[in-house]
């Protein structure tokens, strides 16, 4: 048995009930032992829900030398302060995504880390869970041959959610970085590095407000950046990938991701799920929803509380747990999460340039081990999906 490492939560927003009790209950690696907020008061609340032994302001975590890992939950515009004060403190840090609001700020955490010999993970982490590893390992094990194109979609009223979720009203909130991110993410982690970006884009409409319960801005606001992309995707592997994600619309989700391969056709579920069903159809033949292949598929939580639709959100904290106790690369890498976000503003910046983009980053993820489970005898036991996260 390894060593738990000891590990603080920074921000208690919407996203920090399902961490908590995740960090706090599934992950034998992890010593939950302290949770930080600018308010103090949201903090202590959650100390209290879920039996954490400390409640520590920022400032108090980077300077505890036993805490060796630091989750950080704030909203995007504030990761880069937060995440390079922690790794300065000599902290390994897991980051909601994304690492930061631009490139150059994520570059520099990216390099701060490798100099400084830290781990730095980046969400999203649902590419650990069932569905996305599933669909990992039907084109690994050439189930539909060589991937040669496809198409991932997501719609959202991006405008009307920043009336409730307030923080979306900042650098990071436009549809894109907000959502969009786990397409991406998704795409990446089943193809590889993108080589190549076209695209067009449209801003975030001027915003009044709606909602007559909900305390916020009187005065119209617009969400920085595009809030519409509409891009291609040269991979490296050679697949070409049109991507559409659209914050312009209405709340009625339509996501898509497909996959275009030489002996068959891979359709994934939501990305922003563990769960999302894996269906393999092959010429002439009836489609066929595929066997979950790995754990960690957003079921069997403890308690059920707000969001738990996100289900084994914090699996990435663990597999880095993993990770650091055995000396080995994290597979939600800084890497990865750089060209994540290279990959989203060089949409933008292609939209704006009428260019072609060139991302320079690039990473590799390990696929993790098949044939662990998350639960047993009708979800009525605990399985061993953690050993997964170990090598």
């Amino acid at each position: 048995m390894e060593q738990k490492v000891k590990t603080a939560v920074v921000g208690c927003g919407m996203i920090s009930n399902i961490y908590l009790k995740n960090l706090k209950n599934l992950f034998s690696i992890i010593d939950l032992a302290a949770v930080g907020n600018r308010s103090m008061a949201a903090a202590e609340e959650k100390a209290k829900t879920y039996g954490i032994g400390r409640v520590m302001t920022i400032d108090e975590i980077a300077a505890d030398g036993d805490i060796e890992l630091v989750v950080n939950l704030t909203p995007a515009f504030a990761h880069y302060d937060v995440i390079k004060k922690m790794l300065l403190a000599g902290k390994h840090v897991w980051t909601e995504k994304t690492m930061a609001v631009t490139v150059d700020q994520a570059r520099e955490l990216t390099e701060l880390a490798g100099e400084r010999g830290l781990y730095l993970g980046v969400a999203p982490d649902t590419v650990l869970g069932a569905g996305l590893q599933t669909a990992r390992r039907a084109i690994d094990t050439d189930m539909i041959g060589s991937v040669t194109s496809g198409y991932a979609v997501i719609n959202r009223d991006q405008a009307l959610n920043s009336e409730y979720f307030t923080f979306l009203r900042g650098n990071g909130g436009a549809l894109p970085y907000d959502v969009g991110v786990y397409y991406v993410g998704a795409l990446l982690s089943l193809l590889g590095p993108v080589k190549a970006i076209r695209a067009f884009g449209a801003p975030a409409p001027v915003h009044e407000p709606q909602f007559l319960y909900v305390n916020g801005a009187a005065e119209p606001w617009q969400i920085p950046g595009c809030n519409v992309l509409s891009a291609s995707l040269e991979f490296e592997c050679g697949a070409l990938v049109s991507v559409l994600f659209d914050g312009n619309t209405v709340n009625a989700s339509q996501h898509e991701l497909t996959l275009f391969g030489t002996r068959g056709v891979l359709k994934v579920g939501d990305p922003n799920q563990f769960n999302g069903p894996v269906t393999l159809l092959y010429a002439d033949q009836p489609a066929c929803t595929l066997p979950f292949t790995h754990g960690y598929d957003g079921t069997n939580t403890v308690e059920q509380t707000p969001f738990d639709g996100y289900g084994h959100r914090g699996v990435g904290v663990a597999e880095m747990a993993y990770a650091i106790r055995r000396g080995r690369p994290n597979r939600c890498s800084k890497e990865y999460g750089l060209h994540c976000l290279e990959v989203l503003a060089g949409m933008e910046e292609s939209a704006a340039t009428g260019r072609t983009v060139e991302p320079k980053s690039r990473f590799a993820m390990k696929p993790l081990a098949p044939g662990f489970y998350s639960a047993f005898m009708g979800g009525t036991g605990r399985a061993d999906a953690e050993r997964s996260l170990m090598d």
